[in-house]
């Protein structure tokens, strides 16, 4: 076969970047223990290093008390009394009022408890005060919540009803309005509580009754991911209330039993101030299942379900299992800086405005057939201790990582706490250390929070990293990066794709008010050179929520410039190697970061900036790697070869090699 130049093809679309601005401290910093001070009830400084904080976020540290209120009329019901399904829609009505307020709100609170009022002082403060007891902070912490005024009729009280009549005239009228809830199941009861004073002052004007899920302990969020470069083996990974080993049934009849985790509070990290994940934030997790599917066929597609008999059973889902390493062709998405957003009107903890759009144009393009696999490369749910969030983050990606290979990078929101081991200290995990993500979302890593791994599909070799771990010179990740690309097989697998989270380039700097930039140099310094004397092809990062393309580059300096091929594309020829090609690809779903207004702030390097939601489709071949950028909506750059992704687009680019390199 004639050899055909080396090509790496781009094909982009915008988005825009909101970095994570991190408290970073020495890696060497002390570990000695300091007198924590005393602090008010109602004192939020302590937790201002927590990303997102908002009043909402807040209601948590403060005594929920009873409203001086004397009205005997207030109710609160729902449309689901009997028992709630796995997902549902709730309505929440609220009767009896005599004065609609806009300070008026309702939160979804659980698991519930009766003396939910009540909770006392050194409750709040146990951590504080020395009392190291488990007590049950989540049932004062909301899920979600939903101020009465997303009702237009509730403040000017378009609905009443007359309780009082003298004389034939209604001299006591009350109003009543009513907000919609998504719910999903987590397994514990839920309740709906009204508040006045808004999120900042909290008092509890009613209650509704606690309401349980139908089926607590039903099999959920089924997500699958590779275990080795075979493409012959798939984990399914699901969660469920029930402790009892479950089952996978797929293929022709076959059938594994679940291994079965969990994680506590006590897993959870803290410091003189409780973390979320270890106080406010906890919410059971239920059980985590995991089976390995085995004896399947690289590239080929199989049906499973998984449960019980006891607690029921997932529909059956379809699979397509990816190709294996040493193949022609693998197309995958890649992203990061997903999250989840609410499926209503709810104010939520985090909110990652992109996430769900994006989720769903990825449903549209895995659904088509043209997708093996997904890596999402760091800060996965920013559940950032607020446990219940991963339930929800995962709900939501099911449409997409119950159908192919969902891959994934550990990132600052993953793991980052002090004295936690983690290469920075702040509190960016929340208390979680990693520990829920490395129980969701088990890959195939050297070992417990050792989450590096590398792994072949197609053409490609991917080197998957941890920046959130020691990556210093002749520290174990370093040699582990070091001794993976040295030895990649390039007749095997010519493409070598590095992935991480913190990135080495971005226009984005990030230094504002005092917090470190976007780049830490000294992981540059130590980690670029493997991947400029390895050869690595295209390196992809997340972290600076935007998309971010390079030239050819090393230290700085520009090694090679693209070239336009005849569609306009992008065209890194890489018949004699020069250097990897970068790109920021955070836009996955949080709040975008802005570039930098002044075009001579914006470095040489930097050849292409887009700030919209979105990922990227890649096409890897043995002869050149294209790839696209979605802006969120589903609509596509310039495609490089209409044979392959026959869509409408805007932009692209393109790696290409020697098929004999």
């Amino acid at each position: 076969m004639a050899s055909v130049s080396p090509l790496l093809k781009f094909s982009w679309v915008s988005n825009s970047f909101f970095f994570l601005f991190l408290l970073l401290f020495s890696s060497s910093s002390s570990s000695s223990r300091t007198t924590t001070p005393f602090i008010p009830i109602n004192f939020t400084e302590e937790y201002r290093g927590y990303t997102a904080i908002s009043d909402f976020r807040m209601v948590n540290r403060r005594s929920l008390i009873k409203c001086p209120d004397l009205n005997p009329y207030i109710q609160v019901n729902i449309s689901s009394s009997s028992g709630l399904a796995n997902e549902e829609y709730v309505t929440v009505n609220v009767s009896g009022v005599m004065l609609p307020s806009k300070a008026h709100w309702v939160a979804m609170i659980s698991p519930s408890y009766s003396d939910v009022s009540d909770c006392p002082l050194n409750a709040l403060l146990y951590k504080e005060t020395g009392d190291l007891s488990d007590l049950p902070l989540l049932c004062h912490y909301p899920v979600k919540a939903q101020y009465m005024s997303n009702d237009p009729d509730y403040v000017d009280c378009k609905r009443s009803e007359c309780k009082k009549h003298v004389g034939g005239a209604c001299v006591l009228k009350t109003c009543s309005g009513s907000v919609t809830f998504h719910v999903i199941n987590i397994r514990t009861d839920v309740e709906f509580v009204l508040f006045s004073g808004g999120f900042s002052t909290p008092c509890i004007l009613q209650r509704s009754d606690a309401v349980n899920f139908s089926n607590p302990g039903a099999p959920l969020y089924g997500h699958l991911s590779s275990i080795d470069s075979t493409g012959t083996s798939m984990r399914l990974t699901w969660v469920s209330g029930d402790r009892n080993p479950q089952q996978v049934q797929y293929g022709d009849g076959k059938f594994l039993n679940s291994e079965v985790t969990t994680f506590t509070q006590d897993n959870m990290c803290s410091s003189n101030v409780p973390s979320p994940a270890k106080d406010f934030g906890w919410h059971d997790p239920g059980y985590i299942h995991t089976a390995v599917m085995t004896g399947l066929e690289p590239s080929s597609v199989y049906s499973y379900r998984y449960g019980s008999d006891s607690v029921g059973w997932s529909d059956e889902i379809q699979f397509r299992t990816p190709p294996a390493a040493g193949s022609d062709e693998l197309k995958f998405l890649a992203f990061g800086d997903m999250g989840k957003a609410p499926r209503d009107a709810s104010v939520e903890h985090y909110i990652q405005p992109g996430s769900i759009s994006v989720v769903e144009a990825m449903a549209d393009e895995v659904k088509s057939g043209n997708v093996d696999s997904i890596f999402h490369i760091g800060d996965i749910s920013y559940a950032t201790g607020f446990l219940v969030e991963w339930d929800f983050f995962l709900h939501l990606i099911k449409p997409v990582a119950s159908l192919v290979s969902y891959m994934t990078a550990i990132g600052n929101h993953e793991r980052d706490f002090a004295r936690s081991g983690s290469v920075y200290k702040t509190p960016d995990s929340g208390g979680e250390c990693g520990v829920p993500y490395e129980a969701y979302f088990p890959m195939p890593t050297v070992g417990k929070d050792k989450p590096w791994y590398s792994i072949e599909q197609g053409s490609v070799h991917f080197t998957v990293i941890s920046t959130e771990h020691d990556w210093s010179v002749n520290s174990e990740q370093y040699k582990w990066i070091q001794n993976d690309l040295g030895s990649v097989d390039r007749s095997r697998t010519p493409w070598v794709i590095f992935i991480g989270h913190r990135p080495m380039y971005t226009s984005v700097k990030g230094a504002l008010a005092g917090l470190l930039p976007s780049v830490d140099h000294s992981f540059v310094e130590a980690v670029e050179p493997l991947l400029f004397d390895n050869k690595v092809n295209l390196v992809l990062f997340g972290h600076v929520h935007n998309y971010e393309r390079t030239c050819a580059i090393y230290q700085n300096n520009c090694k090679a410039m693209p070239e336009k091929d005849p569609n306009g594309t992008d065209t890194y020829d890489q018949t004699n190697y020069t250097a990897p090609v970068h790109a920021i690809i955070g836009m996955g779903g949080f709040t975008l970061d802005k570039f930098p207004d002044n075009a001579n702030s914006v470095e040489s390097w930097s050849l292409s900036r887009i700030s919209e939601f979105g990922y990227i489709r890649v096409h890897a071949t043995r002869e050149e790697i294209m790839v696209e950028i979605t802006d969120g909506r589903g609509f596509w750059s310039r495609q490089i070869k209409s044979k392959y992704f026959p869509h409408t687009s805007l932009f692209a680019s393109k790696i290409g090699r020697r098929s004999s390199q």
